[in-house]
């Protein structure tokens, strides 16, 4: 499979993320070539949504949240998530088993 949600940088693996807030639940959903769809149940105020996408995002992968930044589109639906000092084979091996239990 193609994708390009998944990039290496200097700081670690960036994740395109298309964030869907006040869903009933947290999950992934479903993904395209461009990113992968998560429904996050918090609501987009006071950064409540982001929030719980780091911390949803720390659970799914097993990585710290500390280690786990938004770095573009605070305020958008579609966001850039650095995962910091990993590798990409690593963040890859995870997303895919993820995305192959959907």
């Amino acid at each position: 499979m193609v994708n390009n949600f998944l990039s290496s940088s200097k700081d670690g693996v960036i994740l395109s993320v298309k964030l869907v807030p006040n869903s009933s639940f947290s999950k992934v959903v479903d993904y395209t070539e461009e990113y992968i769809r998560i429904k996050i149940a918090s609501p987009p105020i006071d950064n409540r949504a982001n929030k719980e996408l780091t911390a949803f995002c720390s659970d799914l992968l097993g990585i710290n949240k500390s280690r786990i930044k938004i770095i573009s589109g605070e305020k958008s639906k579609i966001k850039k998530i650095l995962f910091v000092n990993e590798n990409i084979e690593d963040i890859t091996q995870k997303i895919m088993f993820v995305l192959n239990s959907l």
